[in-house]
């Protein structure tokens, strides 16, 4: 027993370590961190900058205002909180992404209750360059669907054109909607959907090249090669098993995707990228990213959780067994 014990442990270490590693780097976030700040009950959206190393944006869906969180990655600390002004009260905000030129994108598009809303909003403010408690002028859109109101919780910003899109929340699936080329303040924004998304999406975001799109949900998620706005499916994501799973965005190098959830001290996991190689980005550049090795990704994960989980297991048994013989 003990000569089996030892080679499943050896075995199952030689398994977990020849697995494929997250790229980790503490200072980007890349290692994951916990939300520290009270305030922040319900983080359900999350944005990292490109202007402040570390930094992530992250909002609740229902606020007192129309507040957006600075959160240093390496603390876990809020160390800015913006309040937008020049908009209107929220209704429930469920996404953030930032787009070209460090322009932050604000998706108050939840609409939960029945589906009743005839137009939702879009904000988008610049992001600061000092990270300070203080307020700044948003601009804020009209926005309509082109086949009736929707419940959404996924706004992206292409990275590259700038241009917005939604993914309606769905049981069966939603689809990704296209919004103009320029979002007006004169009117109203009409977004049509232009392919379907295969599952029950809560949030979703561009790599920076902007090659690929992540979309999760609360069960898993899918990756997509991007394919000028035409969504190829290329694998599964690695998605952690959250209490509510409302978040996901990629470190601003693309190596690595980082997940978030619902909930007091809530934290922001991290996750493999498909496709990525060696730390780097897939479509990095913006160009398609490499075919296969998606679907293993997620399988890579979960295998060596698995593997590390039934060694400490067997490690347990084994010093149990210790145990009773000396009580014997």
């Amino acid at each position: 027993m003990r000569r089996s014990l030892s080679f499943l442990a050896s075995a199952l270490l030689v398994l977990a370590l020849g697995a494929p590693a997250v790229a980790a780097d503490g200072d980007d976030g890349s290692e994951g961190f916990t939300i520290k700040d009270p305030g922040i009950t319900e983080s359900s959206g999350l944005a990292a900058s490109r202007q402040h190393k570390g930094i992530y944006w992250t909002h609740n869906d229902q606020d007192e205002g129309a507040y957006l969180y600075a959160i240093d990655s390496k603390t876990g600390d809020t160390v800015a909180r913006i309040t937008m002004t020049g908009v209107g009260t929220p209704r429930d905000i469920e996404a953030i992404s930032i787009g070209p030129d460090n322009e932050i994108y604000v998706g108050d598009i939840g609409d939960n209750d029945g589906v009743v809303w005839d137009f939702v909003w879009i904000y988008r403010l610049p992001e600061p360059k000092e990270l300070k408690d203080q307020t700044v002028k948003a601009t804020q859109y009209v926005v309509k669907y082109s086949d009736g109101p929707r419940d959404a919780e996924s706004l992206v910003v292409h990275p590259k054109t700038g241009r917005v899109y939604i993914i309606d929340k769905q049981e069966d699936g939603g689809h990704l909607y296209d919004g103009p080329a320029q979002l007006s303040t004169s009117g109203t924004n009409v977004f049509k959907p232009v392919a379907p998304i295969d599952l029950w999406t809560t949030d979703a975001a561009f790599s920076p090249g902007g090659g690929q799109l992540a979309v999760r949900g609360y069960f898993g998620g899918i990756a997509y090669e991007w394919n000028d706005g035409k969504p190829k499916r290329q694998g599964r994501l690695s998605v952690p098993l959250q209490g509510q799973g409302e978040s996901v965005t990629y470190t601003p190098d693309g190596s690595t995707l980082l997940y978030g959830t619902e909930g007091e001290q809530s934290p922001v996991e991290a996750g493999s990228v498909p496709g990525a190689e060696d730390g780097k980005s897939p479509s990095g550049d913006g160009s398609s990213a490499a075919d296969g090795g998606g679907d293993d990704a997620g399988s890579n994960d979960n295998l060596t959780r698995a593997a590390l989980a039934l060694g400490a297991g067997l490690v347990v048994l084994y010093g149990l067994r210790k145990l009773f013989r000396r009580g014997t």
